[in-house]
C-alpha cells in the first residue's frame, strides 16, 4: 500500500510541474509555485491526519502515531514555505535603481 500510495505522489507532483511549466512558458513566477506547493502541503497533511484518526480507530497505535508525526513534519514544511519572501518583480528592479542611484557600486556576492 505504500508502494501505491508512493507512486500517487509522485505522479501528482509530476502533473503539477507540468502545469506549472505549461502556464509559465517564459517567466516562471515563483510566488505562484509557492502557492501551488502550499495547496498540495495543505492537502498531503490533512491526509496523513485521516490516515492517523483511522489507525486510532483500529487500534494501531503505533501507525497512528506514525501518520500524526507525518502530519506536523509537512505542517513545519509549510510553515517554512510560507515564510519564504519572494520578492515581486517591481520591487528587485526599484531596488536596483535605488542602489544605482547612489553612486555605489552593487554588492557581490
Amino acid at each position: 500500500m505504500t508502494q501505491l500510495h508512493d507512486l500517487r505522489l509522485r505522479l501528482l507532483v509530476q502533473q503539477e510541474s507540468e502545469q506549472i511549466a505549461n502556464s509559465q512558458k517564459t517567466d516562471l513566477d515563483l510566488s505562484v509555485v509557492q502557492a501551488r506547493c502550499l495547496c498540495w502541503l495543505a492537502l498531503l497533511a490533512e491526509a496523513h491526519e485521516d490516515q492517523a484518526s483511522d489507525a486510532e480507530r483500529r487500534d494501531d497505535t503505533e501507525q497512528a502515531m506514525g501518520w500524526f508525526a507525518d502530519s506536523m513534519r509537512l505542517r513545519d514544511v509549510i510553515q517554512v514555505v510560507t515564510s519564504i519572501e519572494i520578492p515581486l518583480p517591481e520591487s528587485i528592479d526599484s531596488e536596483e535603481e535605488e542602489n544605482n542611484s547612489s553612486g555605489e557600486p552593487p554588492l557581490a556576492a
